[in-house]
C-alpha cells in the first residue's frame, strides 16, 4: 500500500497549496479585525493615548489591503466556481443498450477489488480512460476510506474502435488498468485534489477564444488572446497555483497509474500482451479510414454510418495483404467485443456521427446526409472526382480569361501540362481551392499545390476512363476511392499523372490512357 500512501501524500500536498492560498485571501482580513476589535476595546491605539495616531494609520492601511484582497479573492471565487471543466464528446451507453459490457466491466471491477465506473460512454479515438463525475454519496472500496461524502464512480470512456476490432477477451484485459483507477477516484482527498486542478485548468479555459476550433470545439488556452483587466489577475493567480501544484499532480498521477497497472496484473496479464498489439493496429486502421475513407466523404457533406464497422473491414483486409498482419485473421473467429451491445449498428451510427462533427465540423449545409458503404463508390467516389475536375476547368479557364471557356477534355489538360504549364495552373487551383474548400487540419497535412494538382488531374483522368472506357469507382478499405478497370483495381496511375504534372512528359500518361481505350477529345462529364 505504499503506493497508496504516496498518492494520497500528493493529494494532501495539492490541497495544502489550496489551503494556504485560502489563509493568505483571509489573513489580511483576520488582521483588520483585530486591529479593529482592539480600537474598540480600547487595547490597541486608545482615543487620547501618544500612539493612537500610528495605530489608526496602521488600521486604515490593514483594512484597505484587506478589502483589496477579499475583493481579488471573490474574483478568483467566482472565476472558479463558474469555470465548467471540459467535457469529453461522447455517445452514452444506458445500461439497457449493452447489459452484457456492463456485466464484463462489474465483473471485472469485482475481480480487482474497486468500485465499478457508474457509466459507460463511447468516444470515436483509439483511447480508453476515467472521466471523474460530480461528488455523491458511494459505498467505499479499497483505495477509499470512509462513506461520507464520497465522491461517485467515474465514468467508463472506451475508444469504439477498440469495441469493434477487439475479442471480448481481449476488451476485458485491455480495460482492467483503467477500470482498476476507479479506486482513486473515489478516494475523497484524491478526489478533492483533482477537483481543485479541473478548476484551475478550466478557469483558463474560461476566457474568450478568437474562433472554434475544427468541429466547434474550443480553441486552446495557449492560443487565446490574453486577457485584461481584473481577469488578467486571475489569470496570473491561477498560473501560480497550477506552478505550485504541478509536481505533486504528476507524481499523484503517476502513482495512481502504477498502484492500477499493478493491481491489473492479476487479470488476463498475458492476454493483455496480446491486446496491446491490436492497439496499434487498430489506431492505424482509424486513421487511414478517417482520412482517406471518411475524409472524402465529409467533404461532400456524407457521413458514412458505420465507421467502426468500416474499420474491422480495412484491418481484415491488411490482415490479408500484409505479412506483418498473419495471424490476425485466426482471431476473428473469436466474439468481437461490439456483440456486448444490444443494437451494434445504431450505436456505430451515433459515434460516426459524432465523429463526423468532432474531426471535421458541420457541412456546409448545415446537416450531415447519411451514406451506407455500399453507396459510397457511386455517391462519394465518382461524385468527388467529378467535383475535383470542374474545379481544374475552372483553373483552366481562369488561366486564359480573355478566352472562351474550354470543353473539359484530356486532350487540352495534357496538352497546357505538355507546353510548361503545370506551375500556373498548381497556383490558379491552389487559389481557388482556398476560397472554396474548408481544411480539415486534424486529419490531414498541409498539401502543397503540386500536390494537388497531381489529385485533381488523377480524378480527371478517372473520369474520363468511367464515361468513355467502362470504368467503375470503387472503394478500398485501405487506401480510399479507387479505379476498377475490367474487373481490376488500378494502381498504377499515380506514376505517369506525377510525370506529366511534374516534368511536363505526357507520353507515359498518354500510353496509359490508350492502353485503358480512354478517348481524350471526348469532354468529360462534370
Amino acid at each position: 500500500m505504499a503506493v497508496v500512501d504516496a498518492a494520497r501524500a500528493h493529494a494532501h500536498a495539492v490541497l495544502r497549496v489550496r489551503g494556504l492560498a485560502l489563509a493568505a485571501a483571509v489573513l489580511p482580513a483576520a488582521t483588520a479585525v483585530v486591529l479593529l476589535a482592539g480600537r474598540f476595546t480600547g487595547r490597541l491605539g486608545a482615543p487620547g493615548s501618544p500612539d493612537a495616531a500610528g495605530w489608526d494609520a496602521v488600521r486604515w492601511v490593514v483594512c484597505a489591503v484587506a478589502a483589496a484582497t477579499l475583493l481579488v479573492a471573490a474574483l478568483v471565487a467566482r472565476a472558479y466556481r463558474r469555470a465548467v471543466p471540459p467535457q469529453t464528446p461522447a455517445v452514452p451507453l444506458d445500461r439497457a443498450q449493452a447489459p452484457e459490457l456492463y456485466r464484463l466491466i462489474d465483473e471485472l471491477a469485482d475481480r480487482l477489488e474497486v468500485p465499478a465506473p457508474s457509466r459507460i460512454a463511447l468516444t470515436p479515438d483509439c483511447d480508453s480512460w476515467l472521466e471523474d463525475l460530480p461528488p455523491v454519496r458511494a459505498a467505499g472500496r479499497p483505495f477509499a476510506h470512509r462513506a461520507e461524502g464520497e465522491p461517485a464512480a467515474p465514468m467508463l470512456v472506451i475508444g469504439s474502435p477498440f469495441l469493434w476490432w477487439m475479442r471480448a477477451g481481449e476488451l476485458r484485459a485491455l480495460l482492467a488498468p483503467v477500470v482498476a483507477g476507479t479506486a482513486a477516484s473515489v478516494d475523497p482527498d484524491i478526489a478533492a485534489a483533482r477537483r481543485f486542478l479541473r478548476s484551475l485548468d478550466a478557469s483558463l479555459d474560461s476566457g474568450p477564444a478568437p474562433a472554434p476550433g475544427l468541429g466547434g470545439a474550443p480553441a486552446p488556452a495557449a492560443h487565446r488572446p490574453p486577457r485584461r483587466g481584473p481577469a488578467a489577475l486571475v489569470d496570473r493567480i491561477t498560473r501560480r497555483l497550477l506552478g505550485a501544484c504541478r509536481a505533486h499532480s504528476a507524481e499523484l498521477e503517476r502513482a495512481v497509474a502504477g498502484w492500477a497497472s499493478e493491481q491489473a496484473r492479476t487479470v488476463d496479464y498475458g492476454l493483455r500482451i496480446a491486446a496491446q498489439e491490436q492497439v496499434g493496429l487498430a489506431y492505424a486502421g482509424w486513421d487511414r479510414l478517417l482520412t482517406r475513407v471518411a475524409l472524402p466523404a465529409w467533404r461532400l457533406g456524407r457521413h458514412p454510418t458505420h465507421l467502426n464497422a468500416g474499420v474491422v473491414a480495412a484491418l481484415t483486409e491488411l490482415s490479408r495483404r500484409d505479412r506483418l498482419a498473419d495471424g490476425y485473421g485466426t482471431r476473428l473467429g473469436d466474439r468481437p467485443a461490439c456483440d456486448l451491445l444490444e443494437e451494434p449498428g445504431a450505436v456505430d451510427q451515433a459515434v460516426s456521427l459524432l465523429a463526423a462533427d468532432l474531426f471535421f465540423g458541420r457541412p456546409a449545409s448545415g446537416a450531415w446526409r447519411e451514406l451506407e458503404w455500399s453507396d459510397y463508390p457511386a455517391e462519394v467516389v465518382d461524385a468527388g472526382w467529378r467535383a475535383r475536375a470542374a474545379a481544374l476547368q475552372a483553373a483552366l479557364d481562369r488561366l486564359a480569361p480573355q478566352a472562351r471557356p474550354g470543353a473539359p477534355t484530356l486532350t487540352r489538360l495534357l496538352v497546357r501540362l505538355a507546353d510548361g504549364d503545370g506551375e500556373p495552373l498548381a497556383a490558379a487551383l491552389t487559389a481557388q481551392l482556398a476560397r472554396t474548400t474548408a481544411p480539415a487540419p486534424l486529419l490531414e497535412p498541409v498539401r502543397t499545390g503540386r500536390d494537388l494538382l497531381v489529385d485533381h488531374v488523377t480524378a480527371m483522368v478517372c473520369c474520363a476512363a468511367v464515361d468513355t472506357a467502362g470504368a467503375t469507382p470503387g472503394l478500398d478499405w485501405l487506401d480510399g476511392p479507387v479505379l476498377v478497370l475490367g474487373g481490376v483495381r488500378r494502381t498504377d496511375l499515380a506514376g505517369p499523372v506525377a510525370q506529366a504534372v511534374e516534368q511536363g512528359q505526357d507520353g507515359p500518361l498518354r500510353a496509359w490512357l490508350d492502353a485503358a481505350d480512354v478517348r481524350l477529345e471526348k469532354p468529360v462529364r462534370l
